[in-house]
């Protein structure tokens, strides 16, 4: 085992199968993406990147899979299965883009999609299969896009996955924050492996006294929505990011299918050199868009905005729309509404203290709050659709609602 040194899990233990794949040109990439993408704009410490999370959560699962184990049940689990597991919680953000997930709102295919094609091709498919099995590489795929029959699914892509658990710790802790505040050791001493009360299969579930420790993790994942990773001023900053290498794509300087492949310095090095433009000069100088108006998502109809990150092309004539009503140059408005998701997915197994085990759904279960409605509530009130402008502008809030609305 080789110990690597970290600040957050302090040593983690790398088996030699792992040190092979880190050593890899598609992992070493990752120490070059950011893990908060422009992040570091508004929290300078926010420079920590994919490299040292993907080592956190490999740290996380074999934590989780020896606790598992201790409690015999993984009797019928092979230690393949445990080792692909690991590896997969490893591998699980190869495909990520330059400056996190934004590029995916302008039509880039998604990171798990594009870490298939580096997973079971290439030199990293060529160790998994001569060390570990022939069909290593696509089942370490199927673990990481959620597809995965194995009763260890729920470990990598899940409701209550290690990816959460370690991405709230150390972005809480490398900015600065305190809102990333989570029993760790309690939830994942309370992981353990249980028969799924609606299909009798094996999964990943949690027993009930581990019910306050995810409750902590849905305040933390609260707070660190509200107040980092959807931070007005980072939004801001990912709009104009987004704009930038959409307009650069459009331009024929950029293929979205090429730009995985990317670190965020070499990307942005790139725009300078083929694409300058004054809205690449104003990010590169901290010159962010200011909000003209704003409204949280508990104020909007439901379904409302929600094209904004998804129709590229409906979004920009709204913004062009905009900027002539606001009477400001073509160009000068962005609009932002953080794509869909849950705040915190819940559907999973409880096992009670009687042996019963029920799932912890919408309807919520006994003796505990309804974290799934609280969830959504959450999220509502965490999630702020606004429009941005170049330069500050007192706009009549009503008057630009009922102009998106009309869009």
């Amino acid at each position: 085992m080789e110990i690597i040194r970290d600040p957050v899990w302090n040593n983690i233990r790398v088996d030699p199968l792992a040190l092979r794949l880190v050593d890899t040109p598609v992992f070493q990439r990752l120490r070059y993406v950011r893990q908060l993408g422009l992040a570091y704009l508004v929290y300078p410490g926010a420079t920590h990147t994919r490299f040292e999370h993907a080592l956190g959560a490999y740290h996380l699962s074999r934590v989780a899979i020896a606790l598992i184990r201790e409690r015999g049940e993984l009797t019928q689990v092979d230690a393949t299965e445990t080792c692909i597991t690991s590896i997969a919680a490893l591998l699980h953000d190869v495909g990520h883009y330059p400056f996190s997930h934004a590029l995916e709102e302008i039509g880039a295919t998604h990171h798990e999609v594009v870490a298939t094609t580096l997973v079971t091709t290439g030199t990293i498919a060529e160790i998994l299969r001569a060390e570990v099995a022939p069909d290593a590489p696509e089942r370490v795929i199927a673990l990481i896009r959620g597809e995965s029959s194995s009763p260890l699914q729920g470990l990598i892509s899940g409701s209550l996955d290690l990816d959460k658990i370690e991405y709230l710790k150390r972005d809480a802790h490398m900015c600065g924050v305190a809102y990333g505040e989570i029993d760790v050791d309690r939830l994942i001493n309370s992981m353990l492996i249980v028969d799924d009360p609606a299909t009798g299969a094996s999964t990943v579930g949690v027993a009930e006294k581990g019910l306050s420790a995810l409750e902590s993790l849905l305040f933390a994942k609260y707070q660190m929505y509200r107040n980092v990773y959807w931070h007005h001023a980072v939004r801001s900053a990912t709009a104009m990011y987004k704009r930038i290498v959409e307009d650069a794509c459009d331009a024929g300087v950029l293929s979205r299918d090429g730009l995985a492949a990317f670190t965020d310095e070499g990307l942005l090095a790139l725009l300078l050199e083929r694409a300058p433009s004054p809205l690449l000069r104003a990010l590169r100088e901290r010159h962010l868009y200011k909000r003209a108006a704003e409204w949280p998502a508990s104020e909007l109809d439901d379904g409302f905005g929600e094209w904004i990150g998804s129709d590229r092309d409906r979004t920009h004539a709204a913004e062009d729309r905009l900027a002539a009503m606001l009477g400001v140059s073509r160009g000068d408005v962005l609009l932002d509404y953080p794509e869909k998701t849950q705040m915190l997915g819940l559907d999973i197994p409880v096992q009670r203290r009687d042996g019963r085990t029920e799932r912890l759904t919408a309807a919520g279960i006994g003796g505990a709050i309804n974290l799934p409605r609280l969830s959504q509530e959450l999220y509502r009130s965490a999630r702020w659709l606004r429009v941005l402008t170049a330069h500050p502008i007192d706009a009549d809030r009503i008057a630009v609602l009922r102009e998106i609305a009309a869009s």
